[in-house]
């Protein structure tokens, strides 16, 4: 893309602002914009009308898989999910777009040591559960890593000087997250800088989409994948492409199955998954009615006591349909700091403009049926949010330790 033809296309739009400061800008400035502009996606602009609704459904219980059903049918999970695993049929797919500066580091969040006798960086923590797998089967799992234009050449240098913590490099496929623009509350996109547009990654939910522009989905169809196990980057107890789950969802014939973990408290805040009007759903810990909270299932348990782990796997076949079907698209007022008409900086200390994302929650709510899976959370489930206190990097190094990891 040259100046006319990003003119031409910003005209069309009615952003031909974002040019302003072009011929003052270095070459090398000048390509990085051109280059910008042309991977960005501003179709969300035209979504800027839509009515926002915080109407939810009716919602009802999704009764999860718990580990003692689990337990019984392990051996039969898990045939089914060697079986699926050896013959190529899952792919493991990480979405780490995320930078560390909760935890005070501005590093792609994976390459975080949390390790305190030895160095031990969340990536590695992954890497190595996943080669559990890899061992069990004596078969190299698909693995993509979805970056962020923000992190990408730091995540891509670490893992090659790291040697990929020992998993085969050309089973690993990086790819960047697509980035969605923020703008004005009047739809005029703010500039970051003279020669960069404000964006943010365009939500969870946008790992499909953006692994199809990625031309991605050409490995999928050669190598005959049928599943993907996407999972996030924080939780260093993450298990995936556990065969038991993967057996589990397969034999349930569910177009995805979703682990779950019992609630550490009933006020716990996270998503809890259930139906909504018949059709699988998250709902949030602050979305549940007194009615819900004291609910239960058929075993006498409560019935929204199960709270999502952002660790799901979907049947690729039903995702197709899903990429076909305009997804909801959650408008977020936020505060964007940006560079006025003289081109000073601007921090701005209220909401000033919008930020654009879609959220797998949207995913799963488009699909027909969903397994949730119930893991030990203390085995399975320790999330790096903060430093300190809860969902930190202490809270995770105890959990590792209390597994036999040694940090």
């Amino acid at each position: 893309m040259n100046r006319d033809d990003a003119y031409k296309m910003l005209s069309s739009i009615g952003q031909q602002h974002v040019l302003r400061y072009y011929d003052e800008l270095s070459e090398a400035q000048q390509k990085l914009l051109l280059s910008q502009i042309e991977e960005t996606d501003f179709s969300v602009l035209t979504r800027l009308s839509e009515t926002q609704t915080d109407l939810k459904g009716t919602f009802s219980p999704l009764e999860a898989m718990q580990c003692a059903e689990i337990e019984k049918r392990k051996e039969e999970f898990y045939e089914v999910g060697i079986k699926n695993l050896k013959e190529g049929k899952v792919a493991a797919l990480l979405l780490a777009g995320g930078m560390g500066t909760r935890l005070g580091a501005e590093v792609p969040k994976g390459v975080y040591d949390i390790g305190i006798k030895k160095p031990l960086y969340i990536f590695e923590c992954l890497i190595n559960n996943l080669m559990d797998v890899v061992k069990q089967t004596d078969k190299w799992i698909r693995l993509f890593v979805m970056t962020s234009e923000k992190n990408h050449d730091a995540t891509v240098q670490f893992f090659k000087e790291k040697d990929f913590f020992g998993y085969k490099e050309e089973m690993v496929t990086f790819f960047k997250q697509d980035m969605a623009p923020a703008c004005d509350f009047n739809g005029n996109l703010y500039m970051e800088s003279k020669y960069r547009i404000s964006t943010s990654p365009n939500g969870n939910a946008g790992w499909y989409t953006s692994m199809l522009r990625a031309g991605l989905g050409k490995i999928l169809s050669e190598e005959g994948i049928e599943w993907i196990n996407i999972f996030a980057v924080d939780n260093v107890l993450q298990r995936m492409c556990d065969p038991c789950f993967i057996g589990a969802t397969v034999l349930a014939d569910v177009a995805v199955g979703s682990k779950v973990v019992r609630k550490a408290s009933p006020d716990e805040k996270v998503g809890v998954m259930c139906l909504e009007d018949g059709k699988p759903s998250i709902v949030e810990y602050y979305e549940l009615s007194d009615e819900m909270r004291n609910a239960k299932d058929s075993n006498g348990d409560s019935a929204y006591n199960y709270g999502v782990i952002l660790n799901y796997l979907f049947r690729v076949s039903d995702l197709e349909s899903v990429a076909e079907k305009k997804m909801p698209m959650h408008i977020v007022k936020k505060k964007i700091p940006y560079i006025d008409e003289k081109g000073e900086y601007v921090s701005p200390s209220e909401p000033n403009g919008y930020k654009f994302e879609q959220l797998v929650i949207d995913m799963i709510r488009q699909l027909s049926s969903c397994l949730p899976y119930e893991v030990i959370r203390d085995k399975e489930f320790a999330p790096i949010k903060n430093l300190t206190g809860v969902d930190s990097v202490e809270t995770a190094r105890i959990l590792l330790q209390k597994n036999g990891i040694e940090v």
